[in-house]
């Protein structure tokens, strides 16, 4: 069956960087549109980025990201990566990565047919 498995979520400085990461198996890994959410306590899951699969292009991300937060895959290793930098107290969040069954990007995490078990991302001021 279809796994995802996060890591490198931690403890942080605001101002401070992370590199997440998010291994899949079980799936067609370079056919699969990927995203990255994340839910902070008391609030609705909330999409931070994604990128298509192979032969479509597009790595859109969330405007509180932006200009911060960069996703990328290797398709060779079955990975996708967050890096974020800058790193705000407002990011503070679980992160999730998901998988769509389709090379096309969406922000609806309802469009998603796989979630891993999340990495919580803290950052203190």
């Amino acid at each position: 069956q279809v796994q995802l498995v996060e890591s490198g979520g931690g403890l942080v400085q605001a101002g401070g960087s992370l590199t997440l990461s998010c291994v899949a198996s079980g799936m067609a890994f370079n056919r699969a549109a990927m995203g990255w959410f994340r839910q902070a306590p008391g609030k609705e899951r909330a999409f931070v980025a994604a990128i298509t699969g192979i032969f479509t292009s597009g790595t859109p991300v969330a405007n509180s990201v932006k200009g911060r937060f960069t996703i990328s895959r290797d398709n060779a290793k079955n990975t996708m990566f967050l890096q974020m930098n800058t790193l705000k107290p407002e990011d503070t969040a679980v992160y999730y990565c998901a998988a769509r069954g389709s090379m096309i990007w969406s922000r609806a995490p309802s469009s998603y047919a796989y979630w891993g078990q999340g990495t919580q991302v803290t950052v203190s001021s």
